[in-house]
């Protein structure tokens, strides 16, 4: 059964030639902190239900569908991370948050990259999660192919595909379903324009600038991500941790919340 965070204010943010759609759940307390959630690529807001519902209270919470994903519109034109980032920092801004943690998933790290590139002082604490700061040697191309792939056989198809890639073999039939469920949804043009801007970014000298506690997790089992975050994320960040979380692919929030959510608590009190 799908985990369901609590129900919270709807946002609709307005951007150049589309809308992102946002979901706030204010804290019990007026001086609590803000977690603002970035999905990765083919995922909406509801791949952090798990830590919506365990965090909604004791911190603000708000999550966001990226441009062309979930609610949110598909953009018009072509954008890049540093449009992404402005996408961020927007959502922030009509949920009236000056300063908050983010915690980006895969393609929500470079968004949230880009963001403190343009606005550091936005950002008390970031978690990275599954992500690069950089497109990989050849990932141009890659994309490229995944792009004609998912456009030739349909976003289905192309579900089915990457949920069996993105989840362990101990994933549940219902994880499964609910994923697969998530990425068919996704409109083949906003998976486009976003694998687009995945072909080609560069954030690696953002890293050295960040001077916020910083908190990388990992699935083991996302193929070279748990080695490529040890080796060139967190060296060149400050003081970061690292952590991978065992029995876990692609989307560890998703596949393991307990532990996931168990090491963003942690890093959480130690970052207050």
């Amino acid at each position: 059964m799908a985990v369901q965070a609590p129900f919270g204010r709807t946002l609709s943010v307005p951007r150049d030639g589309y809308t992102l759609h946002a979901e706030a759940i204010p804290p019990a307390s007026d001086d609590a902190r803000w977690l603002v959630f970035g999905n990765s690529l083919v995922t909406d807001l509801s791949i952090w239900a798990a830590q919506a519902a365990a965090l909604a209270g004791r911190y603000g919470i708000l999550r966001y569908d990226q441009a062309g994903h979930g609610q949110s519109g598909v953009p018009q034109a072509a954008v890049d991370f540093d449009d992404l980032g402005g996408d961020l920092l927007a959502v922030m801004d009509a949920a009236g948050l000056r300063r908050a943690t983010y915690v980006g998933l895969s393609m929500g790290v470079p968004t949230g990259l880009a963001a403190h590139a343009q606005s550091a002082d936005r950002f008390s604490a970031l978690v990275l999660s599954d992500g690069q700061a950089k497109t990989a040697p050849g990932g141009a191309a890659s994309w490229a192919e995944r792009i004609d792939g998912a456009r030739a056989a349909g976003m289905g198809a192309f579900a089915e595909e990457t949920a069996g890639r993105w989840l362990t073999e101990g994933a549940t039939a219902a994880q499964r379903a609910e994923l697969t469920a998530m990425i068919a949804a996704t409109p083949f043009e906003g998976f486009e324009s976003c694998a687009t801007a995945l072909k080609g970014y560069d954030y690696a000298e953002e890293l050295q600038r960040i001077a916020c506690p910083v908190l990388l997790l990992a699935g083991a089992q996302d193929g070279a991500m748990p080695e490529g975050m040890v080796t060139k994320l967190k060296p060149a960040i400050a003081g970061a941790e690292m952590q991978v979380i065992d029995g876990a692919g692609h989307v560890p929030c998703f596949e393991q919340p307990a532990a996931f959510t168990a090491h963003l608590t942690r890093f959480l009190e130690g970052a207050a």
